[in-house]
């Protein structure tokens, strides 16, 4: 009968997410982790086989987490989905720093289990319909036109401002949802 897990997952990943929102990228180090969580540093590499692989998990998370609530919202009111962008980071800082501030070849060199694999080209997929489809709807039909127009007013634009909010420091403002809002009403709701 093996021993009781004293930590999961989800403790060390949490805890990575901490130190990049923290501390930056190159302050993450199994070590650093493992003294983060006070566990031995064998059971963080009993979980994750290498610091990437950890960064795969964790970015897949974040992704999965601030997707799958996006994409609901979108099918509905792109609106409320532009506007979503900007409740998740206030309400998940540390996951939005690391989602918005950096990319996933930042993260990870790529070399990633089939199974991590598997999950980021169902997450891909999953966002480049939810997108299309929310496209389709809007405008009638999918052209390279209107699927510019949709990437800019959903993700572009609200991500861009966030960005450099976060990059900065700086606390978020109402101006912020206004802006988003008119970018996406220009953008979308005005388009002739």
């Amino acid at each position: 009968m093996g021993r009781k897990a004293h930590f999961n997952n989800e403790e060390f990943i949490e805890s990575a997410i901490q130190i990049i929102a923290e501390e930056g990228l190159g302050a993450l180090t199994i070590a650093g982790l493992s003294t983060r969580v006070t566990a031995p540093i064998g059971s963080v590499y009993h979980r994750f086989p290498s610091r990437d692989a950890l960064l795969a998990e964790l970015w897949l998370n974040i992704i999965e987490s601030f997707q799958n609530e996006w994409l609901e919202i979108l099918k509905t009111d792109g609106r409320k989905a532009t506007l979503f962008c900007l409740e998740w980071v206030q309400n998940h800082p540390n996951e939005a720093r690391v989602m918005i501030l950096y990319r996933v070849d930042d993260l990870s060199s790529g070399d990633w289990s089939k199974d991590l694999t598997k999950r980021a080209e169902r997450l891909s997929r999953e966002l480049r319909d939810g997108i299309a489809a929310f496209t389709e709807k809007k405008f009638g039909k999918i052209t390279n036109e209107y699927m510019d127009r949709t990437l800019l007013a959903l993700h572009d634009a609200p991500m861009g401002i966030l960005r450099r909010y976060l990059q900065d420091n700086k606390k978020l403002t109402k101006s912020v949802a206004d802006l988003i809002l008119e970018t996406y009403d220009a953008v979308i709701e005005n388009h002739k």
